[in-house]
């Protein structure tokens, strides 16, 4: 895996507020675009969930999002659309994550840096398998199986702005069959990056999920609303430590996301009353935090990264009182064999047991070559990362 602490590009005092600024209105894009999506997803409950589902071993070891770490990973694109670039170049990875009740999650990436346009390409494809179902009569009489899937598939474009910056967008169709019952839907993700090769620092910005259903499940009832979100998240790799730091702030178009818990308000009187200040309580710390995610990663010589993170929100959502265990954390490994690398990722919802991912990666050029027509396509191309 390439060090990023090597690239240290030239800067000048005269270009630099230029540059921070026009760079601040990509942002800004980003947040005004977000905030006219905002209106599909007041209240309720969303259909496509499994879109808010990590799409590798290495999303779920960072706790389930990343929108702002520039690593050598073609899944964190799919993340934030502007992580896209040359250095991703005929990266192919395949992921499958086994849940539970024998609920399986499959996902393919691909990347491709179209030269000659200097634009990046992603394609990937997540695909949810509920497993067969036993379908009965209304007596309880067997009939037969059925199967109930979720899918999307994804096309997304990057390109680089000025010095630091990247910005990209994904667009997502995505398909339920449940049973009788099908829904489709068409989706955008909006992304922008900001990354310095000097101090090791990255932040991106990103809206997800922007779209209208296409079919309803039910066509004679309003339209279900789509799981938006507004994710901000930040990243810093110390240049003498092999150790890097990140959080990520999801749900930015909602302040509250706490679940009002009745066990939150105690009986307190012999009679069985309840207790009035519990009712009375801001939670602010509590609702606060529950929008971010904390991680950190070591890397181990060249070779092997290990990744820890902690979602307070799901922790808070899914742990039990008398026996929260260690939910809401997860870990993972990274080993790079060279022309393909090996990602695991252990993620902790609750008691029952955790979530265990695999991953593969390849460098599809280091794989094989394509002889004349590879060197049409710029299949042995070798881009510098960050460049």
């Amino acid at each position: 895996m390439r060090l990023l602490s090597d690239i240290q590009p030239k800067r000048t005092t005269a270009t630099k507020p230029l540059f921070l600024n026009k760079g601040i209105y990509l942002a800004v894009a980003v947040l005004l675009v977000a905030s006219s999506g905002y209106a599909q997803v007041t209240g309720g409950q969303f259909a496509f969930e499994f879109l808010r589902l990590s799409n590798s071993p290495r999303v779920s070891a960072l706790g389930g999002i990343s929108v702002s770490n520039p690593t050598d990973d073609i899944s964190l694109a799919l993340q934030n659309p502007s992580l896209m670039r040359a250095g991703l170049h005929n990266q192919l990875q395949l992921n499958y994550n086994g849940m539970y009740a024998g609920i399986s999650s499959t996902n393919l990436n691909y990347g491709y840096h179209a030269e000659k346009i200097n634009t990046s390409f992603l394609f990937g494809v997540q695909y949810l398998n509920y497993g067969n179902f036993t379908q009965t009569n209304n007596v309880g009489l067997e009939e037969g199986t059925f199967k109930a899937i979720d899918y999307a598939v994804t096309l997304g474009a990057s390109r680089s702005y000025l010095q630091h910056w990247r910005y990209g967008a994904n667009i997502k169709l995505a398909h339920s069959s449940l049973y009788t019952q099908r829904a489709s839907a068409a989706m955008m993700d909006i992304g922008v990056n900001y990354y310095d090769t000097a101090t090791l620092l990255d932040l991106g910005i990103v809206a997800k999920n922007m779209g209208v259903m296409l079919d309803t499940y039910n066509p004679d009832a309003p339209a279900e609303p789509i799981p938006f979100d507004l994710q901000i998240g930040i990243s810093k790799r110390f240049k003498h430590v092999p150790l890097k730091i990140f959080s990520t702030v999801h749900h930015l178009y909602e302040w509250d996301i706490r679940y009002d818990n009745p066990d939150d308000i105690t009986n307190n009187t012999i009679l069985g009353g309840t207790d009035s200040n519990a009712k009375e309580k801001s939670y602010f710390s509590d609702k606060l935090f529950r929008h971010f995610i904390f991680g950190a990663e070591i890397t181990l010589g060249k070779k092997i990264t290990v990744t820890g993170s902690y979602n307070y929100l799901r922790r808070k959502e899914m742990a039990l009182q008398s026996r929260p265990g260690v939910a809401g954390f997860a870990f993972g490994v990274c080993v790079n064999l060279n022309k393909f690398v090996i990602n695991y990722g252990r993620s902790y919802y609750h008691i029952a047991g955790p979530y265990n991912e695999i991953g593969l990666t390849f460098r599809m050029n280091k794989l094989f070559g394509l002889g004349k027509l590879g060197e049409k396509i710029r299949w042995n191309a070798d881009y510098q990362d960050w460049q």
